[in-house]
């Protein structure tokens, strides 16, 4: 039997990347999915349609939101329990990036990330809680983090920044609502095969230097992230949460002590 059959989820910025290899995960473990997206309704679509061809029985709908605005994340809501009747699963994945050094780092561009990042995911957050605590049932909250939760990221620090309190916010939230049946958990993506990380996927020279402090010589497909979001949110999870699953090859196993350099 499907693991999530009959579920009702909502995935943010689901258009590409692992947002959108999650939505179908999801569907191909019977749930109806929510589709966020902030720019390209037509991928959005493309995700719909491969949603339906996993798994035809199922219903699903796209939203255009922007996660770091307030309304737009209510209206959001409201669409999402408006057509699925209600919401059992929230799986906050919105997030972006851009390199500067720190010292010329303009705030406007710090501010954009973190309230992309870690505002708008507790807005995010905030809603699905004020559903489920409505409805009186359980629920669960994803948070799509990144290793750089615990590895430094210089030239990065508004991400790393934002992937940091995003451990703590996963934390703060389970520990709060754990009495009422809401589970709260992250997956810490490493280095990954999406949009996001196309200034090294397509550059041989970068891809090698990237892989090369991977323990498993590899980067990870957006699928391997999508299955450990479909466990987290289904009832094989029934007893974790505050937790952040590391899916990244090795990355977090400090690579460069492979060899016993220090000894």
């Amino acid at each position: 039997m499907a693991k999530l059959s009959g579920k009702n989820v909502l995935v943010t910025g689901a258009s590409t990347g692992i947002g959108a290899a999650t939505a179908v995960r999801f569907a191909q473990e019977g749930a109806n999915v929510a589709i966020n997206y902030n720019r390209s309704q037509g991928e959005a679509e493309k995700v719909k349609a491969q949603a339906l061809q996993a798994a035809p029985k199922g219903r699903y709908l796209t939203i255009k939101a922007d996660v770091s605005k307030e309304d737009e994340v209510k209206q959001m809501f409201a669409a999402a329990i408006s057509e699925l009747g209600s919401l059992d699963v929230l799986v906050n994945n919105s997030g972006i990036q851009a390199a500067s050094p720190s010292d010329e780092l303009e705030m406007a561009d710090f501010d954009r990330i973190l309230n992309v990042n870690l505002r708008g995911a507790f807005m995010c957050a905030r809603e699905a809680l004020r559903h489920f605590l409505a409805r009186g049932t359980k629920g669960v909250i994803l948070f799509n983090s990144s290793v750089h939760e615990i590895i430094p990221k210089p030239l990065y620090v508004s991400y790393s920044i934002s992937k940091g309190g995003m451990e703590n916010l996963t934390k703060t939230l389970a520990l709060e609502y754990a009495s009422r049946g809401i589970r709260v958990n992250a997956v810490g993506p490493g280095a990954i095969i999406t949009p996001i990380n196309n200034a090294w996927i397509n550059d041989p020279k970068k891809r090698g230097e990237v892989e090369s402090h991977i323990p498993m010589g590899r980067a990870g497909e957006s699928e391997e992230i999508a299955s450990v979001f479909a466990f987290l949110a289904s009832d094989d999870a029934s007893y974790i949460t505050g937790q952040t699953i590391f899916a990244c090859g090795g990355l977090t196993l400090y690579p460069e002590f492979r060899t016993s350099w220090s000894s």
